[in-house]
């Protein structure tokens, strides 16, 4: 006996499209969450750059996505405002970045 199974495009489709955020966008929420949770106060965009080793406007941009997506808010005109609107175990783990130092191995 042959059992025959069909794949549901429609299905893959939806849990595609039910992602509420990509993997990367994943690790930005992930910092700003933990980063909440150690320091007990917002992070800075320039804290977000430093961790990630990206530029001002990628940091930026990615905010504005992610408010954009209703992940995260933010008070306007208020310095680290920046809070995490979903639930903590929609939060992927947050991977460790490289670390990249001037000085040579002695």
């Amino acid at each position: 006996m042959v059992l025959l199974t069909t794949f549901d495009h429609a299905d893959a489709r939806m849990s595609i499209a039910s992602q509420r955020f990509t993997d990367l966008q994943g690790q930005y929420l992930a910092f700003i969450y933990y980063y909440c949770l150690i320091n007990r106060r917002s992070p800075a965009e320039a804290d977000i750059q430093k961790f990630f080793g990206v530029s001002p406007p990628t940091v930026h941009r990615m905010m504005l996505e992610l408010e954009r997506r209703d992940l995260i808010r933010r008070t306007p005109r208020q310095a680290r405002s920046i809070s995490v609107r979903i639930a903590p175990d929609e939060i992927p783990q947050l991977r460790p970045q490289s670390i990249e130092v001037s000085v040579t191995r002695y």
